[in-house]
């Protein structure tokens, strides 16, 4: 385990009071969840959890006093160390994003847990990369020996199970979590077992937002041509609204299912069964409850006579207007090519394709998120806003890697990109051997 942990988290984190704690003392003792939690000083919503998750970390180890050494071993001549209730194999790490070092120390004094040095501001931005970081404040679990995502959205953990009943909050079944009746907007009543054998949405939407409400007007066109196509599709509306009103008119303008509003615990699981962290947020899952797709809204939006649904991901995007939101969920690799010629752009989604598949395969065999989204983009006014943005030169065709969480670019401008080249490019940034350019 603790090698796991020293790759994640370096060799020392820091308590409140600025004392070093090695990293391999958490395997000493017994830890099997992790928590990370993202935030900083400046944030109010950050400074509110911290006060109910300082409350919540001492009912579950037990101990409200505890600090984060408790428990690390046995003193000099004692016995062997007991073995820790399985309650108190908790740690939590504080993950800043803190510009300064004051504010940072002022913050993370009355932590009961641990904390990543100020100094390590590289291997901040790697876990706020690595975890698709999108907003603060964001707590997540995962297994301290395998690594694996436990839970996504450790806030709704703190709300729904203050005493840690559930603990390890690992994930369940879909099957299980959206078990009990679901609505129709005319009163009608299923109960969820009708939705077996069924490609299904999760949509996570709410009529307040006026992002949700345009993709709802696109969505009920696709489920129309979907269900009209014959296949079995179905959408489970599930609801952000502030009030029953509000969730009633919403719905009134959806041919499809939702959970009640007034099952809020089965709206706050299904939350963190898929670690929504904002909204619209459409989840495509196959007919055994598995997921296909998290970029249902982009997918939507991308294919408006549906021909690719169920939307199994490609390795490969080409860059738009509605899928350029992904240039932010961490780094990107991007071809652009110098033609508005779509022969042209699929020559270079092929060039890149078979480095692509080798990522996500490689990763997803370790159960963990691609480091890397790629793209192709062409000529168009979306592009020149981003080579504007990111301050690229006009050659083409040009590989870059866009990491707009650190500001950072990787620019490849030869001659003739091939896929040697390619993949040089992209196993040097993934080894950390580019030097990056300032965005």
């Amino acid at each position: 385990m603790s090698g796991f942990l020293e790759e994640l988290l370096g060799e020392k984190l820091v308590t409140g009071g600025g004392e070093e704690v090695d990293v391999h003392s958490l395997a000493a003792r017994g830890i099997s969840l992790l928590g990370l939690y993202f935030g900083c000083s400046l944030s109010a919503p950050c400074a509110q959890l911290s006060a109910s998750l300082a409350a919540f970390y001492g009912r579950l180890r037990g101990d409200a006093a505890a600090g984060p050494g408790a428990g690390a071993g046995p003193g000099p001549g004692a016995g062997a160390a007991a073995e820790p209730e399985p309650r108190r194999r908790l740690e939590i790490v504080f993950v800043s994003s803190d510009q300064d070092q004051r504010q940072w120390q002022d913050f993370v004094r009355d932590m009961p847990w641990l904390a990543l040095p100020y100094k390590e501001k590289h291997r901040k931005l790697k876990l706020w990369n690595k975890y698709r970081i999108s907003n603060i404040p964001s707590l997540i679990f995962l297994d301290a020996t395998t690594g694996k995502v436990v839970c996504r959205n450790g806030l709704l953990v703190i709300r729904d199970d203050p005493e840690g009943l559930e603990f390890p909050w690992g994930p369940k079944p879909f099957r299980e979590v959206i078990a009990g009746p679901l609505l129709r907007n005319n009163g009608q009543s299923l109960e969820s077992s009708s939705l077996e054998g069924s490609h299904v949405g999760v949509y996570f939407s709410a009529h307040w937002c006026p992002p949700c409400r345009s993709l709802t007007r696109v969505l009920v066109e696709s489920y129309r041509k979907i269900k009209e196509a014959g296949q079995k599709f179905e959408i489970i509306f599930v609801s952000a609204d502030r009030s029953e009103d509000s969730f009633k008119q919403y719905f009134s303008e959806m041919p499809w299912l939702a959970v009640p509003y007034t099952d809020e615990a089965r709206r706050s699981r299904l939350n963190r069964l898929y670690g929504i962290q904002g909204i619209p947020t459409l989840i495509v899952l196959d007919p055994q409850g598995e997921v296909i797709t998290r970029q249902g809204r982009v997918e939507v939006l991308n294919d408006e006579d549906c021909r690719g649904f169920p939307w199994h991901p490609k390795p490969v995007l080409e860059l738009s207007d509605s899928n350029a939101v992904q240039l932010n969920e961490g780094p990107c690799l991007v071809l652009f090519v110098d033609s508005e010629d779509d022969g042209e752009s699929e020559a270079a989604k092929q060039l890149i394709q078979p480095i692509a598949e080798k990522i996500i395969a490689k990763y997803k065999a370790k159960e963990e998120e691609a480091p890397l989204l790629f793209f192709v983009a062409g000529e168009d006014d979306m592009t020149d806003s981003l080579r504007d943005y990111t301050n690229l030169p006009e050659a083409a065709p040009l590989l870059t890697i866009l990491d707009m969480s650190a500001r950072a670019k990787y620019v490849m401008d030869v001659e003739e990109i091939t896929p040697a080249i390619v993949e040089a490019f992209v196993n040097d940034f993934l080894a950390e051997k580019l030097k990056p350019e300032p965005i």
